[in-house]
């Protein structure tokens, strides 16, 4: 089942460290979220494989917002 991975806060899309169809183990960072002035590491929750990243740099997101999914 794939797992949704959600921004924590509110912020813009500083840099992403992945692509999809990377493998990514448990806390890897997939990207960095920007918000008032400090980088806040965006980590998988869990192993598998990129399936998608919804997001491209500079952009705005809301708390909650699903940024990538990672597949089993």
């Amino acid at each position: 089942m794939p797992t949704d991975v959600e921004a924590q806060i509110t912020g813009n899309v500083w840099k992403i460290e992945r692509a999809v169809g990377d493998a990514v183990e448990e806390e890897d960072v997939i990207l960095i979220l920007e918000s008032m002035k400090m980088e806040i590491p965006v980590e998988a929750p869990c192993e598998g494989t990129l399936s998608e990243i919804r997001v491209n740099e500079g952009d705005n997101v809301e708390e909650g917002f699903v940024l990538a999914v990672i597949a089993d």
